[in-house]
């Protein structure tokens, strides 16, 4: 695989490519669709960074709105009163990059002003535009996330993937946002509302590599898994584990996931393989 580097905030970059990049998911929220409550206070929350980055996450993503369908919505204030104050003891620590999971402008420049890294927006920039020009003007890498929610889609999953995204990095591009600090999510879950048309996503998977740009996955127990394996959000580790090693195969860099040790190690084995496939040898 070629190597990019994906420029973030702080003079810091992911070197994205030959090794896969395992994304910890801390939900500072009481009601995440699996883990919701488990770290609402700031101490629960650092400690749990702490654990992601000793199993291997090289990334904290931290979020405090559920994303989850049917969850009630958060102020601002709320927001950021769950969050600023993890990153900020994060970041005092040095030990990992953050990234603040959210789509406001005014919450992303607070984070980023706190310590975070990269914004990662799962409305793709068309919710609050403006969450382009902070990562353009603080240098933050910016992960771009497909979805249908709000919208009607087209039928075709990877023609709709295509359509959502290229009008997200035309905003993008017209904030400022150069293409090294740009990373593309599928969204898996967001708007796919059944496990065939997430399972269409994963099987073509490696038709988004035609954008040009590094890709993330976010599979981790969500409710296609559990469909397919009968398992509930919290036993969901092994099925989401597959699916990341699939998709590793098909092309994506990145991995955002509950269970960090586990799919640190599947993923090592996948780029093993990988290796030994590169031309040459």
């Amino acid at each position: 695989m070629t190597t990019r580097r994906w420029q973030l905030a702080h003079k810091c970059h992911l070197d994205l490519g030959e090794k896969a990049i395992v994304v910890g998911i801390l939900n500072v929220t009481p009601d995440s669709f699996s883990d919701g409550g488990l770290f609402i206070t700031p101490d629960q929350a650092v400690a749990q960074a702490h654990r992601m980055v000793e199993e291997g996450a090289a990334v904290v993503d931290i979020g405090g709105e559920s994303t989850r369908p049917g969850a009630s919505p958060v102020t601002l204030e709320e927001e950021q009163a769950r969050i600023l104050p993890v990153i900020a003891a994060l970041a005092s620590s040095g030990e990992a990059l953050i990234s603040v999971d959210t789509y406001r402008e005014e919450t992303a420049r607070l984070a980023v002003a706190a310590g975070a890294h990269i914004v990662n927006d799962v409305w793709g920039l068309q919710r609050e535009p403006g969450i382009a020009r902070v990562a353009a003007e603080t240098g933050a890498g910016l992960v771009i996330m497909h979805t249908g929610r709000g919208r009607q889609k087209l039928p075709d999953v990877i023609a709709d993937q295509f359509l959502f995204l290229k009008a997200s990095l035309e905003v993008a591009r017209r904030s400022g946002v150069a293409d090294d600090h740009i990373v593309l999510d599928a969204g898996f879950g967001f708007a796919k509302e059944t496990a065939e048309e997430n399972l269409d996503l994963m099987a073509r998977f490696s038709e988004l590599k035609e954008l040009g740009f590094p890709l993330m996955a976010g599979t981790s127990r969500k409710r296609f898994i559990g469909t397919v394996t009968g398992r509930e959000a919290g036993a969901r580790a092994a099925g989401t584990v597959a699916t990341s090693v699939i998709l590793r195969l098909k092309g994506a860099d990145l991995f955002r996931v509950h269970d960090v040790a586990i799919n640190v190690d599947a993923l090592a084995v996948a780029d093993a393989m990988l290796a030994r496939e590169k031309p040459g040898r």
